[in-house]
């Protein structure tokens, strides 16, 4: 690649070596989110499972309870993006920020070992800023490595995103066998659990650590970015953060999700008005990408059921004996991240041989197309609960296996392009703040993915009956957001002056 392209931000990118076709610094960039999503991953099939045994005894009333916590905190998560994306922009870069994220991310999931409500909570609001601080910025860096017209900067995307998903795939099936292995057989060691993906989040940072050289200055602080007195004052401020955090926890979902919509309009606002200053071009690509982050809205709302209530299905009414084999509730949670690593290569392949035809579907179908392929899950969901039950009263196992693969496919039509998107689309200046954006709109879906799986499980727990109802109401949610996407993708593409 030649010196003299340009990033985004208009800084001349390095001559990089070349591995498998790409810069070799994508593959660090790969490898530290491996190890940061083995820890994410590692503890997401056992919060709601730990939250109603350890703080309501096991009763089943206090799934609503956790369904509504983890939306909270997943919310909370992505939104903290945001300030993490202009942290990195405006204050210490982006090589510190993913360093510190990392410092206070492993903190956090070392805390939530302990074994108390307000500890536990206060571990989790650890973990939020640290991967507020963290997860944008390394994205952001993957669109730093290519020149703003690069073709192989989509496929860059996925490739990295094969990365987050090699993570997802091995973090449960580790921490479910150590589960089990600590156990006291009735219980599983979910201390243990959240103490391994501790140990994955400093793998996370010793391997950047290490690695940045790779990258040759791109994302490193510059001028007054570099002071030490910035870097500490960003330390503090994120002890004094935390506390905040906490108590947005303890507010509740729907008090969250008023707060959340307010970042969010600031946010935009924020935005538009920087690519108004840029020009009317700027300006039409910042107000299309907002579209767009409303539909991301919608998308994670249902598709985030994965950790909250398709963990309870999947505990209570899926028969998991499956080819003479029991499948642990954990290892449900790998089926998204193999569909990811079976199918990413398939799709990228396709979108390239589509393009070489000038028959490439534009960035808002492909949008629409993943929020209808999320609906045709909760359709089979639908099929499942009212015709499949055994005499028991539960559903067979491959249906839910079904559910997460054909999620996966509709995720890998909009998760891995709109990485890619926000680097096409926002202001030159924000890239990190509008990557921020991203995450703040998935941030929004989760909280409400949270309230939507309390309404599943009901009063009394998840029945057969409250999840048909609630999985029936999501699938024509998702078919009609995504042929109203389908027939506004005209004007929104209009708005985006030619990106592809």
């Amino acid at each position: 690649m030649s010196g003299a392209a340009a990033t985004p931000g208009n800084k001349a990118i390095p001559e990089f070596k070349q591995i498998m076709g790409h810069p070799a610094p994508l593959w660090m960039l790969f490898m530290t989110e491996f190890w940061e999503r083995f820890a994410f991953y590692g503890i997401r099939w056992a919060l709601v499972l730990y939250i109603v045994a350890q703080f309501h005894g096991g009763d089943a009333v206090g799934q609503a309870d956790a369904n509504l916590i983890y939306g909270s905190y997943l919310a909370l998560v992505y939104a903290g993006a945001v300030f993490g994306g202009y942290v990195a922009d405006r204050v210490i870069g982006y090589q510190r920020s993913i360093l510190v994220g990392a410092v206070f991310m492993a903190a956090g999931l070392f805390m939530i070992t302990l074994p108390n409500e307000d500890v536990f909570k206060l571990g989790l609001a650890t973990i939020i800023v640290g991967n507020g601080m963290f997860k944008p910025n390394i994205s952001a860096m993957v669109g730093q490595l290519y020149s703003l017209h690069d073709t192989r900067r989509d496929s860059g995307f996925t490739i990295f995103y094969m990365g987050i998903n090699a993570g997802a795939f091995f973090a449960p099936i580790v921490t479910g066998l150590l589960a089990q292995e600590f156990g006291d057989g009735s219980t599983p060691a979910y201390k243990v659990v959240f103490a391994a993906a501790g140990v994955g989040m400093l793998l996370a940072l010793v391997w950047f650590f290490i690695g940045r050289k790779q990258l040759k200055g791109i994302g490193a602080p510059v001028g007054e970015l570099a002071s030490p007195k910035r870097l500490i004052g960003v330390i503090v401020g994120s002890l004094v953060v935390i506390p905040v955090v906490y108590m947005l926890l303890r507010l509740g979902a729907a008090t969250l999700q008023i707060v959340l919509s307010v970042m969010f309009v600031i946010l935009a606002l924020m935005l538009i008005v920087e690519g108004v200053r840029e020009g009317k071009v700027a300006r039409d690509k910042t107000i299309a990408m907002m579209i767009i982050f409303f539909f991301n809205i919608l998308f994670w709302c249902f598709f985030e059921q994965a950790g909250s209530s398709f963990t309870f299905l999947a505990d209570q009414i899926v028969n998991r004996d499956f080819l003479g084999f029991s499948i642990p509730v954990a290892y449900f949670q790998s089926v998204n991240a193999v569909a990811i690593i079976i199918f990413a290569p398939l799709i990228a392949a396709v979108w390239v041989m589509l393009g070489k035809r000038n028959a490439n579907p534009s960035i808002p179908r492909k949008f629409g197309l993943g929020i209808i392929i999320n609906g045709l899950a909760f359709g089979l969901l639908m099929y499942a609960l009212s015709q499949l039950l055994d005499p028991v009263g539960q559903i067979p196992a491959w249906t839910l296996l079904a559910v997460y693969t054909i999620q996966s496919i509709g995720e890998l039509c909009l998760s891995p392009i709109g990485l890619s998107m926000v680097t096409k689309l926002a202001p030159t200046r924000l890239v990190g703040l509008g990557m921020g954006g991203w995450f703040l709109s998935t941030g929004i879906g989760n909280n409400l993915s949270g309230i939507f799986a309390s309404h599943v499980s009901g009063d009394a727990g998840m029945s057969v009956a409250s999840a048909l109802d609630g999985y029936t109401s999501g699938f024509w949610i998702l078919l009609v957001g995504g042929v109203l996407l389908f027939l506004l993708a005209p004007l929104i593409q209009k708005l985006m002056h030619g990106v592809k």
